[in-house]
């Protein structure tokens, strides 16, 4: 059988010391004031107001590992948690308690070694070309300019996007400027990329493609991934590991083991009993 289901209890059994991630019990909650009649979401109380805010407790006792080279999924629906799960793993965001850590080391504040990809609006810089955008991190690390020029063009030939150089995101399609936000994420070779939604606003065709062409960027840089979506045949197409997330408050429900070797293929009988079982996991909550 292709699947192999964990208790969220049960922790890996990877050795702690090959752990690029590891969360402990991490909980997060948000206070809810009326501001002027409007709603504020903060991680803090507000000293301004003596009014008592709600709580909105978005993540409840995580425990997860993740290995290097791994592609994990993170699935589940609209508001259960997982975006927040990955700002914390990315280090915008610091958890209410337990821990975060990174290759051993806790969390505190953001790394170029865990990269972050967002959705296609905010993916890239507008005002500058394909390859000025790839070269702004070598840029801010301090990369000299021939070898900044050539980790540029080897990143922008990885992503198949030669010929490109030039031409600024108005004049690309949605798939290209996604591209082009996933070039500027790994062109430092981060040992962790984050990938928030990414393929989400796209048309099933452009999205379906992507996903052929990071499973093919995954495989040939040996990176690891921690992917987040609602969508469950993405996250079964892509991932060797789903890990499902109940509704708000998000606790995880279910870690699903996936062995189906890539490329693979969505019509087949393995892939749908895998999907079908991930959908039923869904449905329960």
């Amino acid at each position: 059988m292709a699947i192999e289901a964990k208790d969220a209890n049960v922790q890996d059994s990877y050795s702690s010391s090959t752990h690029v991630i590891e969360v402990q019990k991490i909980s997060k909650s948000f206070y809810i004031y009326m501001v002027l009649g409007e709603e504020v979401l903060t991680e803090k109380k507000l000293w301004f107001t003596r009014k008592k805010p709600s709580e909105l407790v978005a993540l409840s006792e995580i425990d997860l590992n993740v290995d290097h080279g791994e592609f994990v999924a993170l699935l589940g629906p609209s508001g259960c948690g997982k975006s927040t799960l990955l700002r914390i793993l990315a280090g915008f965001e610091t958890p209410s308690s337990g821990s975060a850590r990174f290759k051993g080391e806790l969390i505190n504040g953001a790394d170029p070694q865990r990269s972050m990809v967002f959705q296609s609006e905010r993916a890239v810089f507008p005002w500058l070309s394909v390859e000025d955008n790839i070269g702004m991190g070598p840029k801010l690390q301090g990369v000299d300019g021939p070898r900044r020029k050539k980790v540029v063009a080897d990143t922008i030939s990885l992503v198949e996007l030669s010929g490109f150089e030039k031409t600024y995101p108005k004049t690309l399609s949605g798939g290209m400027i996604q591209r082009v936000a996933v070039a500027r994420a790994i062109v430092n070779n981060p040992e962790l990329l984050l990938m928030d939604e990414p393929f989400g606003a796209l048309d099933a065709q452009t999205r379906n493609t992507l996903q052929d062409h990071l499973v093919r960027i995954w495989k040939s840089i040996s990176q690891t991934i921690i992917f987040v979506t609602h969508d469950i045949e993405e996250a079964v197409y892509l991932a060797n590991r789903v890990v499902i997330f109940t509704p708000r408050p998000g606790k995880i429900k279910e870690v699903v083991d996936i062995k189906m070797k890539h490329p693979r293929d969505r019509m087949s009988p393995e892939f749908n009993e895998i999907r079908t079982y991930c959908s039923k996991l869904i449905k329960e909550n």
